[in-house]
């Protein structure tokens, strides 16, 4: 039996590859669209509470890491949230903005993946899911794709199938296999956008389990203000998801638990109030249990007209740098996102092709590019998959 031949054949069926199969379909491309899931789009479905948070509308390069900080100027910069917008309106889909330029649907994530699904199908696209990948070779007929029992081929191949980030929706590392088998290089991945755990003299923090507030995190360069969340295990919350992305075993985060507070407030405290204590105080702008361990942990008993300014201010500069140690992350298991993957250096940021190996392309979650908390990583995969499906 005559083996099924395409014009590209897209591996992955999440939010890049639905996008790149359909752009590439729209022009005219025979376009065959493989998934080893029994359905596509799993993790959008899954994203923004099941709203998905599908874009931002401050997205820029800044928004991202990567070995090469400037490799998704091109792909961003020609595929905006504006233009995802204008898809998203075109099909009536109801959308509102969240805060930090967050944009979600106000009814499902359904309605993004069937309105994907809808692109490719009417740009003809073969799509086909629930079987694994087989072998994968490159010969002189170009690209050839098992799935299944059966043998496809393609001189255009496009790995689309993300990074190994929530294994329970089917990830896998197959995109850094490809990558190597023929000849890519792959910068370490790791979890990102990630819950971290504490141990250690922090472990007495994990009795606040359930506890929210918002701060200022830090990891390395990196500071972002949002609320951080207390667990059984450590850390989570927004502000700590995003500095995980930045965080490297061994490296401390830092926290001000106050970031909107004038310097010299605790003095101010102790002149208004002189009879309060500090947790009473921290309880103020805190919650009472945090401050309450706060309290104990900065070991100023009494009242705050008993302590000289001297030692308010240093609980002060305690409070607005606050060292945490973590031990590690919750893995790859609770991760929304992996750092690394693909490197940027063997494609290219027009194309999203290998240099070294001509109809390979890499797309989405795959390459070593990775967004913030808030929807950036959803437009690098329309961007990406939209640059590739424009190469085609």
């Amino acid at each position: 039996m005559a083996t099924p031949r395409y014009d590209a054949i897209v591996l992955g069926a999440g939010a890049a590859g639905l996008m790149c199969a359909a752009v590439a379909g729209q022009r005219g491309r025979r376009v065959l669209l493989l998934d080893h899931a029994d359905a596509v789009g799993k993790k959008i479905l899954i994203s923004g509470g099941g709203r998905c948070n599908f874009t931002n509308i401050h997205t820029g390069p800044d928004r991202y890491i990567s070995a090469n900080p400037h490799f998704a100027k091109s792909a961003l910069a020609r595929y905006t949230p504006a233009d995802f917008i204008a898809l998203v309106d075109a099909y009536g889909i109801a959308w509102h903005e969240k805060t930090l330029g967050q944009l979600f649907c106000d009814g499902s994530a359904k309605q993004i993946v069937a309105m994907l699904c809808e692109e490719a199908a009417k740009a003809g696209v073969d799509l086909r899911c629930g079987q694994a990948v087989g072998p994968v070779d490159h010969g002189d007929d170009g690209f050839r794709v098992g799935f299944g029992d059966q043998m496809f081929t393609a001189p255009s191949l496009v790995i689309a199938t993300g990074g190994p980030s929530i294994p329970k929706m089917g990830a896998t590392g197959l995109a850094y296999d490809l990558a190597r088998q023929f000849g890519l290089k792959v910068v370490e991945p790791r979890p990102a956008l990630v819950p971290l755990t504490l141990g250690g003299d922090d472990v007495l923090f994990r009795e606040l389990s359930g506890v929210a507030t918002p701060v200022e995190a830090r990891a390395g360069n990196a500071a972002f203000r949002e609320a951080a969340l207390f667990t059984h295990r450590g850390l989570s919350g927004p502000a700590i998801l995003q500095v995980s992305s930045y965080w490297r075993h061994g490296e401390p985060v830092a926290i001000d638990f106050l970031p909107d507070a004038a310097s010299g407030w605790l003095a101010e405290a102790k002149r208004a109030r002189p009879r309060t204590s500090l947790a009473a105080a921290l309880a103020a702008a805190l919650p009472d249990r945090l401050a309450q361990v706060l309290a104990e942990r900065l070991a100023l008993p009494g009242e705050l007209g008993a302590l000289t300014d001297r030692k308010l201010a240093d609980a002060e500069a305690r409070l607005a740098r606050w060292t945490f140690h973590p031990n590690g992350t919750e893995g790859f298991a609770k991760a929304e996102v992996t750092v690394g993957g693909i490197s940027t250096a063997n494609l290219s940021s027009q194309t999203m092709m290998a240099k070294s190996v001509p109809g390979l392309y890499a797309v989405g979650e795959a390459v070593d590019v990775t967004g913030w908390l808030g929807g950036y990583n959803f437009q690098w995969a329309w961007a990406s998959g939209h640059a590739a499906g424009q190469a085609l």
